[in-house]
């Protein structure tokens, strides 16, 4: 087959070691989830406060640790004031991580087109190592600023990988393999997000002596990518189009695809050269005023904000005390199976999406989150009166889960890549990496509110907002499986022009009436 020649050793060694980028955000967006109460303890021991629920734990000894938490300022004052304290220390050590994504998205068009792709991701693998030394020697000194210090330097290191590794991936990947290389950065986050939950099980590193090395094992991660970069060709598409360099992109391509014949690559990428040249460099703001990206942003940034707010992070977070109310003795075992499962059908998607293609995986796994989330929402409303109804709600979980693997997951990290053009696509990236990042920050400081007010109603929310995003998806997402970069770019050129059409004679049948 075609696409087996296209798959060399040095394709399969560069793709993995960018994705790695991504191993490394699924790891920092878990691991924080399961030693909480025990960082959370140790904040109290750091600042002189105490929790009231801990205090009271240790009193009576009814955990198991009486006595191994120093004496402690235990005031009626400073124990009104720390779960106040705690919260605010706690929601900061896990958003903080949100906002530094946010803070770098917006430079990774720059760094890109300034050092190149993988000199690029060699650089801000710098922050990450940092980051993560920060968190892993928590215990030595200041522990709350310490991991907060730690989780922004990290989200920086993340914000700037989640738009450089599809840049590159997509640069790299013959056509006919884009979208299932593409799927792996969702797998890789999936991958990495089930290595914190079982590695963060208290009989592993989830306890009072582990946590520092928890919070810091991706460092490992870091590392690994750091010295595999060095064996990875640059993007040809970077140094034929932005650099001018024909010959060395030919002999990175000759790398990549092994003995294929590199000329029609060479074509396509002259014919987008030429295409960039005459539209010159983008920048974020002629993103928003040209009507000729406005479809193609338009499109990028719902399907980012279809994947954050379709509820699947809220997923995560509830799943645990869903399982409880339903009886599971030991829920956090059934939330690593909701990981399991969340791996599984990753992989399986890496397969679905070249033959079933991009617009009709997303569409069928909004449908398929949308039903679950109904189905949940069933399940938690008359859980009090009918006990099976915890199993519906179990069920729910799952096929929630399966069905976001299968489209709204991994689709949104490659699909920007594919809708733009080398003129603007770093801009497009850092735009959408923003979006996503921006919303992961809503849901994640957001959610629990929302939860507390609504109740079991709260997945009749993202049910609400799933139809909104399928009907998008349904009239404006373009299929890209198969297609340049210039057939995508046609795609939308089209359906402007047919808009236009439609405009116009709607306007020519009312002069008409008048």
């Amino acid at each position: 087959m075609q696409t087996e020649k296209h798959l060399t050793g040095t394709l399969i060694l560069s793709v993995f070691t960018a994705v790695l980028g991504f191993f490394q955000y699924g790891y920092s967006l878990g691991v924080i989830n399961a030693p909480q109460k025990v960082i959370e303890a140790h904040y109290a021991r750091v600042l002189g406060i105490v929790s009231p629920d801990r205090y009271a734990a240790n009193a009576s000894g009814e955990d198991g640790t009486e006595g191994t938490l120093p004496p402690l300022a235990d005031t009626s004052e400073d124990l009104a004031a720390s779960p106040h304290i705690l919260t605010m220390y706690w929601s900061l050590s896990v958003s903080v991580f949100a906002i530094g994504g946010m803070v770098s998205s917006f430079t990774v068009g720059w760094i890109g087109d300034r050092l190149g792709r993988v000199k690029a991701m060699l650089v801000v693998n710098v922050l990450s190592i940092a980051g993560n030394l920060l968190m892993g020697l928590a215990k030595f000194g200041p522990s709350h600023i310490l991991i907060i210090s730690g989780r922004a330097v990290t989200g920086l290191y993340c914000g700037l990988s989640s738009g450089l590794v599809p840049m590159y991936v997509s640069e790299v990947s013959p056509t006919a393999l884009r979208g299932a290389l593409g799927t792996l950065h969702q797998l890789a986050i999936v991958t990495g997000i089930l290595f914190s939950q079982i590695l963060g099980l208290d009989f592993l590193l989830g306890n009072d002596e582990m946590w520092p090395l928890l919070l810091g094992l991706s460092g490992v991660a870091a590392l690994l990518q750091f010295f595999l970069l060095l064996l990875c060709p640059e993007s040809p598409r970077y140094l034929y189009i932005k650099l001018g360099k024909v010959e060395e992109a030919k002999k990175n391509l000759k790398r990549l695809r092994g003995n294929c014949d590199p000329m029609k690559e060479i074509e396509e990428m002259e014919k987008e050269k030429q295409e960039a040249a005459s539209e010159k460099k983008v920048s974020i703001s002629q993103l928003f005023t040209s009507s000729k990206y406005r479809q193609a942003v338009i499109v990028a940034l719902m399907v980012q904000i279809s994947q954050q707010f379709s509820g699947i992070n809220a997923i995560f977070y509830y799943s645990t005390n869903i399982f409880e109310r339903a009886g599971v003795d030991q829920p956090v075992y059934a939330t690593i199976g909701v990981g399991v499962v969340n791996t599984v059908f990753t992989v399986i998607s890496v397969f679905l999406v070249e033959k079933a293609g991009r617009r009709s995986l997303f569409l069928a796994g909004l449908m398929g989150m949308l039903v679950s989330a109904v189905a949940m929402t069933v399940g938690l409303v008359l859980l009090s009166k009918f006990a099976w109804m915890s199993y519906v709600s179990m069920v729910a979980i799952f096929l929630f889960v399966i069905f976001f693997e299968v489209g709204p997951g991994p689709i949104p990290w490659f699909i920007v890549a594919e809708l733009f053009s080398q003129g603007p696509r770093p801009a497009a990236i850092a735009v959408a990496g923003f979006c996503n990042w921006a919303c992961n920050f809503i849901v994640g400081m957001c959610f629990q509110y929302i939860a507390d007010l609504c109740g079991p109603y709260v997945f009749a929310i993202f049910a609400g907002l799933l139809l909104i995003f399928f009907l998008f998806a349904h009239f404006k997402v373009p299929e890209t499986k198969g297609k340049s970069f210039e057939e995508i770019a046609a795609v939308f050129r089209r359906k402007k022009l047919s808009a236009k059409a439609m405009t116009e004679l709607q306007d020519l049948r009312r002069s008409e009436e008048a």
